[in-house]
């Protein structure tokens, strides 16, 4: 590699991270003259944390492969939101107004996606989000069938997968089918507990009857008055969207009670082996939707590396245990780079915004593309089942236990009840 593409991979970490390469492969429409800026923002710092620590590595990952492909160059400015949605809206506009930005990227829960989504449509910037479920994203933000939205983008599950996902996995268990509810009051436990798009009228068409205490607040000290609920009802299955520090209480407090369900299925706080470990033994058996694994069968358009090879490096150049989310923000990256390669004039923000509606991608999460989608401005990705199981490698493995909805991924063991 010659000193001129060294000097472009020059990565400055914390508020004012800044990333420069040599990015897509020509033929462009048209070539600026200085480089493509795109912001990223994601949990970097807080109760989220866990879903971007992976960003910093991903960015240094793709660099060998766009540095190979020529002009024009690219520019990722990467930022913290420190877990707060408002802090996420505040870096989103600094990005946009400050430091002019041609595309916006951003993931990790609503408490992300949705304000920086909300100031890119404000302001007339394309932005690809990613990690919420669609519908928190897209109803949590004031879209309906009739209107969507210009300049911002989404591809993930939504709450008909998991609730799929989750109920495949209960019948793999003998259950008295009572659900207890964990639903904070944010907009994925809104979205989750809603009764006319939420679990309530989809667990009822199931056979499912569901506890629901109401909505508690996030970091919440007591569980309590959810605990007697569930003790009361007999409930033998647990689920909801709970941040870690939550889950960790709820857990506890419950092993004090003597409350032993026999499922429980929890998005958000069981995603990451990070997590997990400080769980300690009360992760043992916990079931989750799982998004990525190396056992994906798909491929990088950036690298060409697979799944498994994807994985492989991050634990071979980290030492830490893959984490589902490497997979999606590379692909996050590969949408960017696809986009900017196709835009008429990748310097102008309209140009950029044509090319992303248009996206037909195969990615390392499977295709992309936004026609056809549920919704508009909407793309689906898969879900499976998977339950943190003692590994042979490390104390905690995640094992795919029910892949009805992805049957391209291989399951790897059988579902063990609590």
């Amino acid at each position: 590699m010659n000193h001129v593409n060294a000097s472009r991979r020059k990565l400055l970490c914390g508020s004012a991270a800044t990333l420069a390469a040599a990015a897509v492969s020509p033929p462009l429409m048209a070539q600026p003259s200085r480089p493509i800026r795109i912001g990223l923002v994601s949990p970097q710092t807080g109760p989220l944390a866990a879903f971007g620590e992976a960003d910093r590595w991903s960015i240094q990952q793709i660099m060998p492969a766009l540095e190979k492909r020529g002009a024009p160059r690219v520019e990722i400015l990467l930022r913290d939101s420190q877990s707060n949605p408002n802090r996420a809206g505040e870096v989103a506009n600094a990005l946009i107004l400050k430091d002019k930005i041609d595309l916006m990227v951003v993931s990790s829960t609503p408490e992300t996606t949705n304000p920086v989504s909300d100031a890119c449509e404000l302001n007339g910037v394309p932005c690809i989000s990613t990690m919420a479920p669609w519908q928190p994203w897209f109803f949590g933000r004031g879209g309906t069938a009739e209107r969507g939205f210009k300049w911002t983008y989404h591809f993930f599950w939504g709450l008909e997968d998991v609730i799929e996902v989750f109920t495949n996995m209960w019948a793999m268990a003998a259950t008295n089918k009572k659900v207890g509810g964990l639903f904070p009051n944010d907009s994925d436990g809104n979205a989750w507990g809603d009764r006319k798009l939420g679990l309530p009228p989809a667990l009822a068409r199931k056979g499912f009857a569901l506890v629901d205490p109401g909505r508690y607040q996030n970091m919440t000290q007591s569980f309590a008055s959810h605990l007697s609920a569930f003790r009361r009802e007999s409930v033998d299955i647990v689920t909801g969207v709970v941040i870690p520090p939550d889950m960790k209480t709820f857990l506890t407090q419950a092993r004090q009670q003597n409350f032993r369900p026999k499922v429980i299925s929890v998005a958000k706080a069981m995603l990451y082996p990070t997590t997990v470990e400080a769980l300690g033994d009360l992760a043992e058996g916990i079931t989750t939707e799982v998004w990525w694994t190396p056992w994906h069968p798909y491929r990088s358009s950036l690298t060409g590396q697979s799944a498994a090879d994807l994985a492989g490096h991050y634990e071979q150049s980290t030492g830490r245990q893959w984490t589902q989310p490497i997979g999606f923000v590379h692909a996050l990256l590969e949408v960017a780079v696809d986009v900017i390669r196709r835009a008429r004039d990748p310097g102008n923000r309209a140009a950029i915004r044509d090319a992303l509606a248009q996206t037909d991608l195969n990615t390392v999460v499977g295709p992309i593309r936004w026609q056809g989608g549920p919704v508009g401005n909407v793309a689906k990705t898969g879900l499976v089942g998977g339950q943190w199981k003692r590994g042979a490698k490390r104390r905690f493995e995640l094992t795919v236990v029910s892949n009805q909805s992805s049957p391209q991924v291989p399951v790897g063991g059988k579902l063990i009840p609590l």
